[in-house]
């Protein structure tokens, strides 16, 4: 499955998530893969719009880590056309979803919000709290393992944001 990205697209707040992390290397752009692909899997490609980004700049122009690259494709996920970005003052216009891997990018984002922004700024595993953790651990300098244990979280997270999205979407 190939993902692409459509963020020219006009924004609505029941439907356009923002996935951020530190670099957006690893976290964020497998978040932006998985979801994307349960998305697909549900026929909603093209009413959905899916994203992600990192506070900080380092990596803009990037592809994903290779070893996020690797875990991703060995659970049937490609992340290969996805390029680091930094997130803007101008995603909050565009998001109304956007969600932290961990507290130091949601403290980051919460700088960067303006104050008439009325959508959903929060922790990505608040969608999977039976995961045992709220943070998505960081595994740019750890083994493999890593990588699959954020595949692992994700997964989870991604089905309860995805739920959530389909009981707004339905108007449950």
């Amino acid at each position: 499955m190939t993902t692409t990205r459509n963020s020219d697209t006009a924004p609505d707040a029941d439907t356009s998530v923002l996935f951020v992390c530190l670099g957006n290397i690893c976290r964020s752009p497998t978040a932006e893969g998985v979801f994307r692909a349960a998305v697909a899997q549900q026929e909603w490609g093209s009413r959905i719009r899916v994203d992600s980004a990192g506070t900080g700049d380092w990596h803009v122009g990037s592809p994903p880590d290779r070893r996020a690259i690797q875990a991703a494709r060995r659970r049937g996920y490609d992340l290969t056309s996805l390029r680091a970005r930094q997130v803007g003052a101008s995603d909050f216009e565009r998001f109304g979803w956007i969600v932290a891997m961990d507290r130091a990018n949601l403290r980051a984002l919460e700088a960067l919000r303006p104050p008439q922004y009325a959508g959903h700024l929060g922790l990505f595993l608040d969608f999977a709290p039976d995961a045992g953790l709220d943070e998505v651990p960081d595994p740019y300098y750890g083994g493999l393992e890593g990588f699959d244990r954020v595949l692992d979280l994700v997964e989870v997270a991604s089905a309860g944001l995805l739920e959530r999205l389909r009981q707004r979407l339905s108007g449950q």
